[in-house]
């Protein structure tokens, strides 16, 4: 009977006469634990402030039930742990889902959970949606300061058209940010900075947004400039930013190329479906001047074409009233390119990762 009860350790170093009880003790560390909770509830605005309370109430209950489960799923790994709520609201849902992911887990260390999660909620296997870059952020501005998606809440271009715009959030690089002067030679360092937010706000690279050092020293190290180009006010264009993309975050480009700015009126099919299937940022570079595409609308019964641009050429202060009254982010037509200046076009490709 003792041995059913207490296993054979009770056992040890008795001798084999009338029964003896052998004790161990040990000694036990408690681990104190501070357990965040963040809850996000959906209410209809007419619902009395009981329903609401209700709701909250029941979402607390469910997420300490969450909390429970990653607690004894990394029991063993305690005390550099905390259980950390994070919000997620794909464009493809209706609904905000919370879940609860390890503090001490890495991005890679969860895709295992990532791949069974996306299975149960039908979610694509071809992109991340679930990754902690992916949480919900309720602020306007970035914690350096720069906006988030001042394309948002902007009309149509085209009356009837296909509208096609890039799909995420990103964060609006443009001249004179960061303590940087780079004004009239940073614009596409500027556009490249939008681009690598994107993909890491997508989930896609946990890389912090590259400065113009960073990005020469990258040029620099593939062999594309010499020594003599970091610390320089040299420009750059859409190749580079595809050589830049491919090398700090690993990100493969298309490049098009438009022999005039009146060449562009005939690109809104092809770009419309990279805004549909691969929704990233575009680069465009032509002249001595470049600038962000975020979306096209176009009617191909009539022709009519615009293009929603974001301008990395502003000087001023994160002022959303003014960037969106002055157009420095706004639909533009054809005209707005220089109709005998040719063009490329930096277009980058989604990795396939969860």
């Amino acid at each position: 009977m003792l041995l059913q009860t207490s296993g054979n350790a009770a056992l040890e170093n008795n001798f084999s006469h009338s029964v003896v009880i052998h004790c161990q003790r040990r000694k036990f560390r408690c681990v104190s634990l501070n357990i965040p909770l963040d809850v996000i509830v959906v209410d209809h605005e007419l619902n009395s402030t009981n329903v609401t309370y209700k709701l909250l109430q029941s979402a607390i209950d469910q997420q300490l039930v969450k909390i429970n489960q990653c607690l004894l799923t990394n029991i063993k790994s305690l005390e550099n742990m905390v259980p950390m709520p994070y919000h997620f609201y794909p464009d493809i849902w209706e609904f905000p889902v919370t879940l609860i992911y390890p503090s001490n887990k890495s991005e890679n260390e969860l895709q295992s959970v990532r791949k069974e999660l996306h299975k149960q909620l039908l979610l694509a296997m071809d992109r991340p949606f679930l990754k902690k870059l992916n949480a919900c952020d309720f602020s306007m501005t970035t914690p350096s300061g720069h906006l988030f998606n001042p394309h948002e809440g902007i009309n149509t271009g085209v009356v009837g058209g296909k509208c096609a715009v890039v799909d995420g959030k990103y964060s609006y690089h443009h001249y004179m940010q960061d303590h940087m002067n780079d004004n009239g030679w940073g614009c596409a360092y500027r556009s490249l900075q939008t681009i690598i937010s994107w993909f890491k706000y997508q989930g896609y690279t946990e890389r912090n947004i590259p400065t113009h050092t960073e990005i020469q020293e990258a040029l620099v190290e593939i062999g594309d400039k010499p020594q003599s180009f970091i610390g320089s006010k040299k420009w750059i264009g859409s190749q580079e930013v595809s050589f830049c993309l491919d090398h700090l975050i690993k990100v493969q480009s298309k490049i098009m190329f438009v022999s005039s700015g009146a060449e562009m009126a005939t690109k809104g099919r092809e770009l419309f479906y990279h805004f549909r299937d691969q929704g990233t940022p575009v680069m465009i570079g032509g002249g001595v001047l470049a600038h962000t595409i975020l979306g096209v609308d176009f009617n191909q019964d009539t022709g009519d074409l615009k293009f929603l641009i974001l301008d990395p050429h502003y000087t001023g202060s994160e002022d959303l009233q003014v960037i969106l009254n002055k157009g420095w982010c706004g639909w533009k037509g054809v005209q707005f390119w220089d109709q005998t200046a040719f063009y490329n076009l930096c277009l980058p490709q989604r990795p396939f990762q969860i």
